[in-house]
């Protein structure tokens, strides 16, 4: 059963760059989509104890101690007990090619006896559809179960004997040293039911798993300060990767609450372009330029049906309607109501995207890509909206609900995407023509204003939108975007204040208490303490940068793993998890250490 005492950070995370189930310190998985990311939930245990999971456990009081194996996000959790040390190994099969006869997804779970005896409980309970679809059970004598609802089938095969009790399977098991177990969970959507084969042939379904993720993984170069969290970083990403078309979704769950207790849950299973240029930036600068590429493809792609205008949030397969629904039926995370599906984000105008994309592109071109002529004619496309609309409110990077407001972020942003456009016409990657002109002087004519209405001298800082007087730590990132040098003495002064409002325990909040008109306390945003590490490498100050990145890289879980908010006074994890934003703000925030320290890339 799902632990009400659970906390976020006590999950790890494996995945197969389709979809991802999150797995409990003790041994459940307890969410898990199927057969991708955003699709329903066939364990959501996470959010209701009812709502489905498949536990491994001993029977009575143990030990845990994890890791992820070496260069994989295959993961080891060693139980201890008085009587002996099992290990589980779990991993997302990686099914690649056209063989016939597999099934669309494998959850793999395999237990070897390590030490003494251990008896062990299994429970597999699946409850399709966020738990509001019931399943059939049935059994295949001599080969194993299958769970059926509408045209779509879980398969069960084991070595442990599994019994019928209600809508779920049961098995218990006393295993000693030397013995091995492997259950294999596999999931089928409209094509003919497979149960894939157990014994030696599962053993190398999971060796060729460890054997895929450790050759992606020798494309890493980095070498510099916390190499492991970097490369752990790096595999997060891919494991958020939709690898059927380079999508990659902000974080694989939905509803883990901001605030414990309230109602601050968002659905993540999407992709935001706010992300692109950040996170395309980070696995260009570590290594993986070929998943740079396809991420910046499948934006240009999924863009194609509002080209010339973006929206805020697509699903993997570029579609920008995410309605957004409540599930009455679950609990929610620690009594965190409502879980909500879908996300009405997608409504939002947001100006920052145009930079985002514009900037996305820009870091493959600087990386020796190139762009197509559809390519070509798409950014100047969105260029010319960028000149159309950069002057309206909007809803900002933070996507706070209701009324537009300027945000002086938004319009930075739009600079960005000009300013981009215009050095890649005068590299030669992008004809502009007599948009030349008009990029020119629009991009000008947004410096103009930010730097009259942006910028209040009675604060000396930059402010969150125009005319007005808040922070934000979003502007911390005008100096990495080149908008202005480290060292002026307005980005000083910006840093000083950013960092006096709204740092806290060495982490840093997005904005300031009520900004987004809610009454709960911001936790740290995962993120922006990466942000102001990046600012105090540019600005030369290296052992103030070194122990705020430090401070920051302490509150990752056991396994490496962050959160979207960390709580800055018990550095546990705080909403949805693991999250891609975060991931990508500790890889740019080491490319940056290493930057100071040398003058160029690292290695």
């Amino acid at each position: 059963m799902a632990n009400s005492n659970r906390e976020i950070g006590d999950y790890g995370l494996i995945g197969d760059c389709r979809t991802a189930a999150l797995i409990s310190r003790d041994g459940s998985v307890d969410w898990l989509c199927l057969p991708h990311f955003s699709a329903p939930s066939v364990f959501a245990g996470i959010l209701d104890a009812s709502a489905g999971h498949f536990s491994i456990r001993p029977t009575g009081p143990f030990r845990v101690r994890r890791r992820y194996l070496e260069n994989t996000p295959v993961l080891e959790t060693l139980f201890e007990t008085a009587g002996g040390t099992v290990r589980v190994l779990d991993a997302l099969a990686i099914l690649d090619g056209l063989k016939p006869m597999k099934p669309m997804r494998e959850l793999l779970r395999i237990v070897e006896g390590c030490a003494g005896e251990v008896d062990l409980t299994i429970e597999i309970a699946p409850r399709p559809d966020y738990a509001r679809r019931p399943a059939r059970l049935r059994e295949f004598k001599g080969i194993g179960w299958a769970f059926h609802w509408g045209n779509e089938s879980l398969f069960i095969r084991s070595n442990i004997a599994l019994d019928k009790a209600a809508s779920s399977l049961h098995g218990h098991i006393r295993c000693a040293a030397g013995a091995k177990y492997r259950i294999s969970v596999s999931y089928t959507r409209g094509d003919p039911a497979i149960f894939p084969s157990l014994g030696a042939e599962a053993d190398l379904r999971h060796e060729k798993t460890i054997s895929w993720w450790r050759d992606w993984a020798r494309q890493f170069t980095y070498c510099g300060l916390h190499k492991e969290m970097v490369l752990r970083s790096a595999l997060t990403l891919k494991q958020l990767t939709y690898s059927l078309s380079g999508a990659l979704v902000a974080a694989p769950t939905t509803s883990l609450p901001e605030a414990i207790g309230h109602d601050l849950n968002w659905d993540y299973r999407y992709c935001w372009l706010r992300d692109a240029g950040l996170t395309v930036q980070a696995l260009i600068g570590v290594g993986f330029a070929d998943d740079a590429r396809a991420y910046l493809d499948w934006l240009l792609h999924a863009t194609r049906l509002t080209w010339p205008e973006l929206r805020v949030v697509y699903d993997i397969y570029g579609r920008q309607s995410l309605k957004e629904e409540e599930l009455g039926q679950l609990q929610g995370f620690r009594n965190s109501r409502p879980v909500r599906i879908g996300n009405g984000a997608y409504r939002q105008l947001q100006l920052d995207v145009y930079g985002d994309v514009i900037l996305a592109a820009e870091a493959i071109v600087s990386a020796g890509g190139k762009l197509d002529a559809s390519e070509m004619r798409m950014l100047k496309g969105l260029g010319k909206t960028v000149c159309r609309e950069w002057r309206k409110p909007d809803s900002g990077m933070w996507e706070i609900r209701g009324a537009r407001r300027q945000y002086t972020f938004s319009k930075i942003m739009c600079w960005v995407a000009l300013d981009r456009l215009l050095k890649l016409h005068a590299a030669g990657h992008l004809s502009l023509g007599p948009l030349e002109a008009q990029f020119r002087h629009e991009r000008d004519r947004i410096v103009e204003i930010v730097e009259q209405r942006g910028f209040n001298p009675a604060l000396g800082s930059y402010t969150s939108e125009l005319d007005g007087g808040h922070v934000v730590a979003n502007l911390l990132l005008m100096s990495s975007l080149g908008y202005i040098a480290p060292t002026d003495p307005h980005f000083s002064d910006t840093f000083a204040l950013v960092m006096q409002r709204l740092c806290r325990n060495g982490l840093l909040c997005r904005y300031e208490p009520g900004y987004d008109g809610g009454k709960n306390r911001e936790s740290s945003f995962g993120i922006c303490t990466f942000w102001a590490v990046e600012a105090m490498a540019a600005r030369g100050e290296m052992a103030a940068a070194e122990t705020m990145f430090d401070r920051a890289c302490s509150c990752a879980n056991d396994l490496g793993l962050f959160g979207e908010e960390i709580d800055a006074e018990t550095c546990a994890a705080i909403g949805n998890f693991p999250q891609a934003f975060t991931h990508v703000g500790l890889i740019n925030a080491a490319l940056a250490i290493e930057r100071a320290k040398s003058g160029t890339a690292p290695c």
